[in-house]
């Protein structure tokens, strides 16, 4: 198989592993769709037997969730599973030449005690792919064959602050960064928990996980620094509030020195100026912007005298924070435009 689609006649078998959760049914819906694949296998476990159309009637998909059992046909695999569940899955696909997009957390820290810290697992020091965030990685992503993909926090905090740190024209200091970021409850995944029931999440919002939270080393490892050891003051705050699907992310940055209104938005729009799925917006950005689309939206809110900025940030989870970035990895690495399957 060849590293682009050189041939626009050529689809390429597209299998999912872990297809009946949330993001995996997104998989499916955009993989459905897209002009330059054939979706081939649905694995699931819980599910093994069912029909998609009977879990997922919006779908149109008459296909049966199978078992998987090791089968290599497909050309890409997608694994939508719990963290710890594709650990033992990716080294196989990956030694076996196929094209492998892993959307949990297992591959995504490069430091080991890290990753066990906040993980709670054991993980190989060599067990790390290509961190899958085209706004940073794209030359990486376009080379490899193996991607991690982000997760859904972490894409709406880096976004909102990766210019401060990544412009290669005028990055800024940074003292210290306070994240609060609230997440609709398809977050938490499709499996029954009282906690996350009508009667208890309707006109509720609460916080978890304050300061452990698994994201905090994926964020400070895409801004150049660790969570063991960080470079500047980092707090992270996640929130869980009675809507379905999204994040909407408030980040107050301290910067050592100040910067003006013009110079902060200057910097913005030239760091995302080729940016397909983020937008620099003047006005103030709201979940209902970007829910059911591959778009972050980024607003700079505030900027003080003193060198303190208001960023905010909106996505939608099961999309720029999970499938549709999956998706737009996946095109970038068959060599074919970024935006396909995904407007």
């Amino acid at each position: 198989m060849s590293s682009g689609l050189s041939d626009s006649l050529k689809k390429y078998s597209v299998s999912i592993i872990g297809a009946s959760g949330y993001s995996g049914a997104e998989l499916t819906r955009l993989l459905l769709r897209h002009p330059c694949v054939e979706l081939q296998d649905l694995y699931a476990f819980s599910q093994v037997g069912n029909n998609v159309s009977d879990l997922y009637p919006a779908l149109g998909c008459n296909s049966m969730y199978k078992q998987y059992k090791g089968e290599r046909e497909s050309d890409i695999y997608f694994l939508a599973l719990p963290h710890g569940e594709a650990l033992q899955l990716v080294p196989s696909l990956v030694q076996a030449g196929k094209i492998v997009i892993d959307l949990s957390g297992d591959f995504r820290l490069k430091n080991c005690s890290e990753h066990n810290e906040f993980y709670k697992q054991l993980k190989s020091p060599d067990a790390f792919m290509t961190y899958g965030m085209p706004e940073l990685n794209l030359d990486q992503i376009i080379k490899t064959r193996a991607i991690s993909n982000p997760g859904c926090y972490a894409t709406s905090i880096i976004l909102g602050v990766a210019p401060l740190f990544h412009s290669k024209e005028h990055s800024l200091d940074v003292r210290a960064i306070n994240c609060t970021s609230t997440s609709g409850i398809s977050g938490a995944g499709r499996s029954s928990k009282t906690e996350l029931s009508f009667s208890e999440m309707s006109e509720n919002i609460r916080a978890y996980k304050v300061g452990i939270h698994q994201h905090i080393p994926e964020i400070m490892q895409a801004l150049g620094t660790s969570a063991t050891d960080p470079s500047f003051d980092f707090t992270f705050t996640p929130m869980i509030g009675s809507l379905v699907r999204g994040i909407y992310s408030i980040l107050n940055v301290q910067l050592v020195q100040p910067a003006d209104t013009e110079e902060i938005l200057k910097l913005y729009r030239s760091f995302y100026q080729t940016a397909h799925f983020v937008r620099v917006r003047d006005t103030m950005t709201e979940i209902r912007h970007v829910v059911h689309t591959n778009f972050c939206d980024v607003h700079i809110a505030s900027i003080t005298k003193k060198g303190s900025l208001t960023i905010i940030t909106a996505l939608d989870n099961l999309l720029k924070g999970a499938a549709g970035q999956a998706i737009q990895n996946m095109n970038l690495m068959l060599g074919i435009n970024e935006e396909t399957g995904l407007l």
